[in-house]
């Protein structure tokens, strides 16, 4: 079982920062048990806030990803696609003799569904998905507002009676 010290602390900070593991694979990688690297947490004030800084930083590194994965989706993007033929050797079969060899650049459309996310996110007053109704009187005032409880009670049932009529 690995001791509380600075080598420590930095490796599992590493591991914070490095990937999506578990706290059980970092304790199982640093050999020590979860229980210890909670108490850890508990106990030194500077580890835990070296794998918050640490979690926040991953999360940061995935935010930067994300964004540019998006606009690489709204912008579309271009890819070389390499395309080989092979044919058996006449001596050696086993080692195959490249007969022809393409290389092709496609362009990849934006995606839409990615330019709507982005319009609906980025600017929600000009581009929304849904849609909203209100239903007013011919005034332009709330219908019900000014009704009490009775009277809302006798507008509802006399809803559903012409309703099963």
């Amino acid at each position: 079982m690995a001791k509380y010290s600075k080598k420590v602390v930095e490796r599992i900070v590493g591991l914070v920062k490095s990937d999506t593991y578990t706290i059980a694979e970092i304790c199982q990688q640093v050999g020590i048990s979860q229980a210890t690297f909670h108490r850890w947490q508990d106990e030194h004030e500077d580890f835990a806030l070296a794998i918050e800084d640490a979690r926040e930083s991953r999360m940061q590194f995935f935010v930067q990803e994300a964004k540019k994965s998006l606009l690489k989706k709204i912008q579309g993007y271009e890819v070389t696609e390499t395309k080989v033929v092979t044919v058996p050797t006449k001596g050696d079969p086993s080692k195959p003799t490249i007969k022809e060899q393409t290389t092709q650049k496609k362009h990849i459309q934006p995606d839409t569904a990615a330019v709507i996310f982005t319009l609906t996110n980025g600017d929600p007053t000009r581009w929304r998905n849904r849609q909203t109704t209100e239903v007013t009187g011919k005034d332009g005032k709330d219908l019900f507002k000014t009704l009490s409880d009775e009277e809302l009670d006798r507008e509802i049932a006399d809803l559903e009676k012409k309703l099963k009529q």
